[in-house]
């Protein structure tokens, strides 16, 4: 059984997951919006993935005994500069991400509890591989450019990157 004190940040990342689906999901829409089919394809897509990080964490705290709790979901932020910002916004998101899934991850360590600790190994993993898509993502704005022509090809790439992942 969960500690009453993981349980609380257990809820509170839940809450978080699907924050981050509303942010990728609101970010999709903006890309929609401005023109960026793939891009807008790829968060629509990621928004989806961070759902399921909602909900696996949600079953794992009903399974082990303790009231899963979802809080209120603050609505995202619906208007950026241009494509840059939006991946620049993402990672950053990310890494806070990465920084509250280590937190759970030492509190279980320091409860001992083995069961739960083995549980987030997943989110450790997929928190690295979160953050190194997202830095690759804006190697490729860096390079290719996010002005005239270049922003339709970082477009094309980021699309890519969603048709590769549906079909992987």
């Amino acid at each position: 059984m969960l500690s009453a004190s993981l349980i609380e940040r257990m809820n509170a990342q839940i809450t978080l997951e699907f924050f981050s689906s509303n942010l990728y999901l609101q970010m999709s829409a903006w890309c929609d919006h401005k023109g960026y089919p793939g891009c807008a394809a790829f968060l629509a897509q990621h928004a989806s993935e961070e759902y399921q990080h909602g909900r696996k964490l949600f079953t794992y705290v009903t399974e082990t005994g303790g009231l899963a709790v979802i809080g209120a979901v603050e609505a995202p932020k619906t208007q950026f500069a241009g494509i840059q910002e939006v991946f620049d916004q993402t990672l950053a998101h990310e890494v806070g991400i990465t920084a509250k899934i280590n937190a759970l991850v030492k509190q279980a360590m320091d409860e001992s509890d083995f069961a739960t600790f083995n549980f987030l190994q997943w989110y450790t993993a997929e928190q690295h591989e979160e953050e190194k898509l997202f830095r690759n993502i804006l190697d490729r704005i860096r390079v290719i450019g996010a002005d005239g022509k270049g922003i339709y090809w970082i477009d094309k790439e980021i699309g890519k990157l969603a048709k590769g992942a549906a079909a992987g």
